[in-house]
């Protein structure tokens, strides 16, 4: 029987590449209204609640692939870091 007080637990490799990494705008231009659910959901996680609202988010595989779901709504912008 193995004791999980032992087990190690690896950094998050989140905190690793958050220095290196792209920060993108992504705005609304479109409403969402009379699309499938799961494409609202997508901008709802992405941040956007109604049109013209924006969001500013860490590049990385999973919120592309969120952005490309829905990429026909959205105008996407990249942001310099202060």
């Amino acid at each position: 029987m193995t004791d999980v007080a032992t087990k190690s637990k690896k950094a998050p490799q989140r905190a690793e590449k958050a220095a290196g990494e792209r920060t993108i705008r992504v705005t609304l231009v479109r409403s969402l209204i009379g699309t499938p659910r799961d494409q609202r959901e997508t901008a709802k996680g992405l941040g956007l609640r109604k049109p013209q609202s924006s969001a500013v988010l860490v590049e990385t595989p999973a919120i592309r692939g969120m952005i490309n779901k829905i990429s026909y709504a959205l105008k996407v912008e990249t942001v310099e870091k202060p």
